[in-house]
């Protein structure tokens, strides 16, 4: 019999914070507040390069999902956890925080999302959402 080695899903993330310092976030199907981002693309898909590189896949994201164009910056300490979004399905999430390249224009909403807003730091800690978000604002914040 041969091993297969257990494979777990990644979803790289952004702190991305507009032009007063309110991040953005993004409202899932499951009604919590995440933070923009997903999964890397492996494979090239409908005329879109594969991500070359983490970083690349968050400058990605974030325009597909927000029409904000991001430069990468610094993983965040503390910002790559486990999370269980339901019972036995656990990911990988992987942080990293941003330079918003067009903080003043207005965050746009894809299908992809219920809602969109922008939160100061003092309003992330009463929002519905994991915790391990919540920890890498604070971190994000903390280094700047």
């Amino acid at each position: 019999m041969s091993y297969t080695p257990p494979l777990w899903p990644v979803s790289i993330k952004g702190i991305a914070c507009d032009a007063q310092d309110r991040v953005l976030l993004l409202e899932n199907e499951r009604g919590e507040w995440e933070l923009p981002g997903g999964r890397l693309e492996i494979v090239a898909q409908s005329g879109q390069p594969a991500d070359e590189s983490a970083e690349s896949a968050v400058e990605r994201e974030l325009l597909e999902e927000t029409g904000w164009n991001v430069k990468v910056g610094p993983l965040i300490d503390g910002g790559v956890w486990i999370y269980e979004p339901i019972p036995d399905r656990r990911v990988l999430i992987v942080t990293y925080g941003c330079t918003v390249l067009n903080p003043e224009q207005e965050p746009v909403l894809s299908q992809e999302h219920k809602k969109i807003g922008l939160f100061t730091a003092r309003e992330v800690p009463g929002l519905v959402m994991p915790d391990g978000y919540k920890r890498s604002i604070v971190a994000w914040y903390k280094s700047k």
